[in-house]
């Protein structure tokens, strides 16, 4: 036997090619492509069908690169099969590009790696499929600007009429239309000779074709037209495609381009910029500044929520009324108190309560959280960011049926907002440390890795000399393809629009603008830079080298950074993110300002808080005390209304003193020691009972005196008896009441003890976080992936192997059929491969009906089952006898 092995065949079908493929690169295509395995298909050839499908071919196609995808258009107006030399000219020109012969490789590697191109170098094949979707047509127009090849324009046109134009080219006639037009298509391939063509041409027909040249390749022409557009139409310059219309065939337009399929191929991605550089201290200390005052923001908004919160729309989510409210409580725009409410509501801390009068209020959860450290608070609100699909940006925009989108409504779950987030957040952590990024060098790299669709439907150009002479019939073009459009974060206030009817490609510019701004606002970034625990959040490699310390800080040198082709960020598993969650909690933790356990009291009625409290302090000081104003100091302002609401929690006179007293900086101003006791002095002196409810106090005198004020005639009071008075409002209504014309009343029990009145917490049953909606199926792990190849391996084993004749001399069954067998035959052939250890090709349905065919070595047949390895599942299993169709012998492999 020769020891010279034969070179392999070339692959005749993407199923062949797919067959060759080691589990390496099959893993590969099923981890890029993991629809192909939702369910694991049979075998190989399942597969290579399931690649071609229209759906799953679309969807590849939309997570190519931008050279990527020019490698795949260039093949679909290439011949079937094209050689690597064919594709290079076309992407590179007849002059060549350096950049694009470098980067060809890795695109034809990227598709065939996602099973978009199979074959040799010698032989590319574009899927069938995708060659469908991206060859131009008349009602798709290619982003190439192509137009039909002259096989193709000339598929209708009479023989007499094909051979006018050869003659008309300067050919001799041949005798049939197929050499005629192979004999023209040489023509336009020759660029000796279509120069020499062109040449001869008038100017004002080089004019025309210059119009036509980059797209898009159709023109209107007039019955009678002009000399100039008759000279193209003779030489097939210019072919009819219908009445009134003529096409550039293809070949004359690469020969016009020089050979080029696109107007600019871009092999580079182009680089992320650096708008500012700041010392990564700095970023570091304005992400954890942002980072605090994140964590102020949700506490705040749900202790405003405290005894329940708004009410829950019918179509769901909050009114326009209660986001203005909440945004008025939170001191910030609505936009910004919709992001904080959705990220609330993202990380599980606040729900609807689910009771007939549906409010909104926190979760037992919150509770929990509140009480961990601050900066692991921190990292659950911003992995919840991360992976949330609800994008608080489209609130206050249209849905499809013209409904406004509303915070914490159905509606605003786009599924590619999470893999944004990482992609964006992934180019800040490849810049410099300390490296603010622009805005629109952000957008064009993003445009780049996934190139915005083209519009579908060109547009034909009207006749006419100049732009539609009359009667000059002259065919014109224009070109251009929409891109992204610019937005800005304010694209919340103002953003508005119609949500549902986004563009694919506008909406993830305006999710690349909102992430840039709410990583600010939460403190992943500061001043723009990636921070140190923003950068272990998302799990990325050590930075670059840092910003020189002695650049100056703001808007300085642009740092241009060259990266190489990136795929989509491949999410961190659970356990990963947990891990990055962790890490940037740790890094965190130091910078976040240790809580005080002081205020700075002074004689106007105020305290300042220099720094953030000890919980223990706020919570108190929160009840004592109204917040006047924010900022890096808060200032608190003592009131009648805040000392009576602490004596109504159950605080007496000395309690407040002591309280003031051990936890103030300064003393203890005396109209804040006089305002104290005034209001302890008159707290309680009246009290409040359910009567319906009444009212009683031991000085008559001020009984009287509230009868004879007008503003208690709506309580309904009488006198019962001199120091009792009984009202027609209830308690709650009678307090209020009172509270209002300047009493300070409090509310008593049956026995006649006063209530303390603590604001009792609203909370809803136990709720789990709202799951992300997943952009198609997830990225299969490891496991699966082995075990899916392997199934697929085995049961293409199955359905290609070879089966020995049986006694009449015919395969037993063609492929994708069941083997038959009678029962006798079946458990006579099963028992001979136990003694021989042979394999078996196997038909087998199972208890729900599915037929399968697999790979069996029989180990035991007893009592109607049959033991045997099963190379299909990779493992030993037991069949019944009676759901086995038919068994037959696998013939031997040749050598």
């Amino acid at each position: 036997m020769s020891t010279e092995e034969k070179p392999a065949a070339a692959p005749r079908s993407l199923a062949e090619a797919l067959r060759g493929r080691d589990d390496v690169s099959l893993a590969a295509l099923l981890r890029g492509r993991p629809d192909l395995i939702t369910p694991v298909p049979t075998d190989l050839t399942q597969l290579a069908t399931r690649a071609g499908t229209r759906a799953s071919v679309v969807r590849a196609l939309e997570r190519l690169d931008r050279f990527t995808l020019q490698t795949a258009q260039a093949l679909a107006v290439a011949a079937d099969p094209a050689s690597y030399g064919e594709l290079l000219g076309l992407l590179a020109g007849d002059d060549g590009d350096p950049a694009v012969s470098a980067a060809l490789p890795h695109a034809l590697g990227v598709l065939r790696e996602q099973a978009l191109v199979w074959g040799g170098d010698d032989r590319l094949r574009l899927v069938r499929t995708a060659r469908e979707l991206l060859a131009p047509s008349p009602q798709h127009p290619s982003p190439t600007g192509l137009g039909p090849t002259v096989r193709e324009a000339t598929a209708g046109m009479s023989p007499g009429r094909i051979q006018e134009i050869v003659t008309a080219a300067g050919l001799p006639s041949t005798h049939d239309s197929v050499s005629a037009v192979t004999a023209l298509t040489d023509l336009f391939n020759d660029p000796a000779r279509m120069s020499a063509l062109l040449d001869e041409a008038p100017a004002e027909s080089v004019e025309v074709l210059e119009r036509l040249v980059w797209g898009p390749p159709y023109g209107q022409v007039t019955a009678e037209p002009a000399a100039r557009l008759r000279w193209l139409l003779d030489r097939g310059l210019l072919l009819p495609t219908a009445p009134g219309t003529v096409v550039l065939p293809r070949e004359v337009a690469l020969r016009l381009r020089a050979g080029r399929a696109h107007p600019a191929t871009e092999p580079v991605p182009p680089s992320v910029e650096a708008a500012a550089a700041h010392r990564p201290q700095v970023v570091d200390a304005t992400a954890a500044g942002q980072a605090y005052t994140a964590l102020a923001t949700v506490e705040e908004l749900l202790k405003d929520w405290h005894e329940g919160g708004p009410a829950v729309l019918r179509s769901g989510g909050l009114s326009v009324r209660d986001l203005k409210r909440t945004a008025a409580a939170l001191d910030v725009t609505e936009p910004v108190a919709a992001f904080w409410v959705e990220l609330a509501y993202a990380a599980g801390l606040l729900a609807s309560d689910g009771e007939a009068d549906e409010r909104y209020a926190a979760t037992p959860a919150y509770d929990e959280w509140r009480e961990i450290p601050d900066a692991e608070r921190w990292a659950r609100l911003a992995t919840a960011w991360l992976a949330a699909t609800r994008t608080a940006g489209l609130v206050g925009g249209r849905d499809a049926k013209d409904h406004t989108l509303s915070a914490l409504g159905p509606g605003l779950d786009r599924s590619a907002a999470p893999e944004v987030r990482h992609r964006v957040l992934a180019l800040l952590a490849a810049l410099p440390e300390g490296a603010a990024p622009s805005g629109d060098s952000v957008l064009a790299r993003l445009r780049w890795e996934r190139p915005p669709r083209a519009g579908r439907g060109g547009t034909t150009s009207p006749a006419g000399g100049e732009r539609g002479g009359p009667g000059s019939g002259e065919a014109t073009g224009s070109g251009g393809a929409p891109g992204y459009g610019a937005g800005t974060y304010a694209g919340h206030p103002g953003a508005g629009g119609r949500a549902a009817g986004d563009g694919g490609d506008d909406l993830r510019a305006r999710l690349a603008l909102w992430v840039l701004a709410e990583a600010e606002m939460l403190g992943v970034t500061g001043r723009g830079a990636l921070s140190t625990h923003g950068r272990a959040l998302i799990g990325a490699p050590a930075p670059r080298q840092p910003a020189s310390e002695a650049e100056p800080e703001g808007p300085g040198d642009k740092l241009p950074v060259h990266h190489r082709p990136a795929p989509a960020p491949v999410p961190l598993s659970p356990a990963e993110q947990a891990a990055a969650a962790a890490a940037a909690a740790r890094l965190l933790a130091p910078l976040l300002p240790e809580p005080l356990d002081h205020v700075l009291l002074q004689a106007d009625l105020t305290a300042v808080a220099p720094g953030p409290l000890e919980r223990p302090l706020a919570d108190m000081l929160g009840v004592l005390a109204d917040v006047e104003s924010k900022g890096g100091a808060t200032v608190y302002r003592f009131t009648p209304g805040s000392v009576r609401r602490a004596l109504d929690a159950g605080q007496a006179a000395a309690d407040l003193h002591a309280f003031l007293a051990a936890h103030s900086r300064t003393p203890v101003p005396q109209p804040l020691a006089y305002l104290i006791d005034d209001v302890a002095r008159r707290h309680g002196h009246l009290r409040v009972g359910a009567a319906s409810a009444y009212l009683r106090c031991d000085d008559d005198a001020v009984l009287g005196e509230i009868l004879a004020d007008k503003r208690a005639a709506g309580l309904g009071l009488r006198r019962l008896a001199p120091t009792v008075l009984a009202a027609q409002a209830d308690p709650a209504g009678l307090l209020a009441g009172l509270r209002a014309m300047g009493f300070a009343p409090a509310a008593e029990s049956a026995e006649g003890d006063v209530l303390i009145a603590r604001a009792d917490a609203h909370r809803t049953p136990p709720r789990t976080p709202p799951e992300p909606v997943p952009d198609g199926p997830p990225v299969p792990d490891d496991t699966l992936l082995g075990a899916a190849i392997r199934a697929v391996r085995a049961g293409d084993r199955a359905a290609t192997a070879p089966r020995r004749p049986t006694a009449g001399g015919d395969r037993p069954g063609g492929l994708g059929e069941l083997p038959r067998t009678t029962a006798a035959e079946t458990l006579a052939t099963l028992q001979a491969a136990v003694l021989t250890g042979g394999t078996l090709w196997m038909g087998y349905v199972n208890a729900e009906g599915a037929a399968s065919q697999r790979v069996i070595a029989p180990v035991r047949v007893e009592g109607g089952f049959v033991t045997a390895y099963d190379h299909t599942a990779d493992e030993v299993r037991t069949y019944p006898l009676h759901r086995i169709t038919g068994v037959a012998e696998l013939a031997d492999e040749e050598d």
